[in-house]
């Protein structure tokens, strides 16, 4: 086994002591190795790779492997995903087919524009993620189950056994759960059935190592796992949906069962674009991450990043002059395609990429990035801001066969909502919409409407190289850096040469805040890239600033010997093979 002694490894092993604890037993494999001829899963938490990793073993495809992750992340990562939340699965053939999956949440047949309205005004976005009125219909179950009609090798009911087992028999709260409930605290105590499965009678978090059960959760996805996704979008489950919602204790909305037996996962087609001698490809809309993926790359392709090297201030410049400018098309331009004509073409248009990365200077600063007017593009719209999240999920499979799935899976804010139905959190995925629907008098493209799915950051992406044969598959979670933190890893490891452990491991730089103040200039603090903070002031950023960034990412790597998972050493992610 290679690099035994990194720290994503030690990370790894560290959460597998925690795994032995946990009453429900695993099947033999290797958790925490980063090779894997039979397959590998890369996830957010080991129980949840092991999971993936055990349906490989028998026999199972990437596309199973990814959601029987998704359904064990749902018990032992419930702050940030889970079948009461929704995502994007993009799958690649080894023999180069790309297939994506959107299963965003909807909106309510009730919800308009003025959704998130009071007295007039919209609340403020922490106002608004409480409770019932930011639910979204949820997506990962009917998703799934698209997704394994498509490329599913196991039965579906194969695929629910370790999240059930983990569900029934219990899963040791680790570190990041305990904190984050800490952290969550007024959203994680919403709901009676969260104060009991989550916090002892006197209100504090369970600690670090104890057993939780979630055996509502358990008998959810067993009924689940026999009679398929009706189970969840209709009948008592539907019912019981729409009734917490609409009863929710804060701000209570009109969901019906009708508006979740109406819900459908839709097959899109991907984005895709060249970068230097590779194939990148990712979500397309809802998601905008997709297009800010490959607008970046397409603007950096001009300069020599290889030459530049990690340690330069003027790549992260460069980076961050790209993502400035991809953010701004992002803004004005990315909602909902079935209620905005999106130029998705127009957006990453050789032509239009070009134009746009001549306006970034390797010596100077733009004093403010400005949407540019792809072909296609709907001047009516009004530029609206990004959506900030915590509660997302990312992970990715490879089967024997060498095909791969790559899945990012929200409930968007930590503990979503608050509410729980069955043993699952409902998210609170409606607050990535526009709150206030209009800016200057003109509508935003991301605004509330009925049925309409919200704009994501979620960016999946698949890789191939000139031959045809994939290179990395991967994703992130951390809301507005989930794009930032693919283009990272991409650009560590196509061009800087980095093991995709080490593209993931190394510091970032982003930038927040354009529009009404001066542009701000992020470094992750405590990196080897904070001493850089003088020489890109030197390059003209108005202000930069070193800060804790959330970040989470997981990657698997295809090299001269063989695959290889990667795990964020931030996290308590892990890989796993048969």
């Amino acid at each position: 086994m290679r690099r035994m002694n990194t720290p994503s490894f030690r990370t790894a092993c560290a959460a597998l002591a925690l795994i032995s604890l946990n009453a429900a037993p695993l099947p033999a494999m290797a958790i925490g190795a980063d090779t894997g001829d039979q397959g590998i899963v890369s996830a957010a938490d080991p129980r949840a790779a092991a999971a993936g990793a055990e349906i490989l073993r028998a026999g199972g495809s990437a596309t199973d492997a990814v959601i029987a992750t998704m359904l064990a992340l749902g018990v032992v990562e419930p702050q940030s995903s889970g079948i009461g939340g929704g995502g994007f699965l993009l799958t690649g053939s080894a023999d180069g087919k790309v297939d994506s999956f959107d299963g965003r949440e909807t909106a309510p047949a009730a919800a308009s524009p003025q959704w998130f309205f009071h007295d007039g005004h919209p609340l403020n976005h922490g106002a608004a993620v409480p409770g019932g009125r930011s639910v979204g219909v949820p997506g990962n179950l009917s998703l799934a189950a698209l997704a394994h009609q498509r490329h599913g090798h196991l039965p579906w009911a194969r695929l629910f056994a370790p999240a059930i087992r983990l569900a029934r028999d219990g899963y040791v709260a680790t570190p990041r759960l305990t904190a984050t409930l800490a952290m969550a605290k007024s959203i994680a105590t919403i709901d009676p059935a969260a104060r009991a499965m989550w916090f002892d009678a006197q209100g504090a978090p369970v600690p670090v190592g104890s057993l939780v059960k979630n055996p509502a959760l358990a008998d959810m996805l067993q009924r689940i796992a026999r009679e398929g996704p009706s189970a969840f979008y209709s009948g008592a489950n539907a019912a019981a949906i729409a009734a917490h919602v609409s009863a929710s204790p804060i701000n209570p909305a009109p969901l019906t069962a009708a508006d979740i037996g109406a819900y459908r996962a839709r097959a899109v087609d991907p984005v895709c674009a060249p970068y230097r001698t590779w194939k990148v490809c990712s979500m397309g809309p809802p998601s905008a991450g997709g297009i800010v993926v490959l607008q970046v790359l397409g603007m950096l392709q001009r300069f020599d990043m290889k030459a530049l090297g990690a340690a330069s201030p003027v790549s992260w410049h460069l980076i961050a002059e790209a993502e400035r400018l991809a953010f701004a098309d992002r803004d004005r331009f990315v909602a909902d395609p079935g209620y905005v004509q999106v130029p998705i073409k127009g957006l990453i248009d050789p032509g239009y990429i070009a134009a746009r990365s001549a306006l970034i200077s390797e010596g100077s600063t733009l004093p403010i990035a400005q949407p540019g007017t792809p072909a296609g593009s709907n001047a009516a719209y009004a530029m609206g801001g990004p959506i900030d999240e915590h509660g997302t999920t990312h992970f990715v499979a490879v089967d024997a066969h060498g095909d791969v799935a790559s899945y990012t899976s929200t409930v968007e804010s930590a503990f979503g909502s608050g509410l729980l139905v069955n043993g699952y959190v409902l998210n609170n995925e409606l607050t990535d919409f526009n709150l206030d629907p209009d800016r200057a008098g003109l509508p935003t493209a991301n605004r509330v409407e009925a049925g309409k799915r919200p704009r994501s950051s979620m960016s999946p992406v698949i890789v191939y190289d000139a031959a045809g044969h994939i290179r990395i598959a991967a994703g992130a979670a951390g809301g507005v850096t989930i794009p930032a933190q693919v283009i990272r890893v991409l650009i560590g490891t196509l061009d800087w040469g980095l093991d995709a452990r080490s593209a993931i491991a190394q510091g970032m730089v982003m930038p927040f805040s354009e529009g009404a103040g001066a542009p701000v200039l992020a470094v992750e603090a405590g990196t080897s890239l904070e001493p850089m903070i003088p020489a890109l002031t030197a390059l003209g950023h108005a202000k930069v600033v070193a800060a804790p960034l959330r970040l989470k990412a997981n990657a698997i790597e295809h090299t001269a010997d063989g695959w290889h998972g990667a795990a964020d050493p931030r996290s308590e992610g892990a890989t796993a093979s048969p």
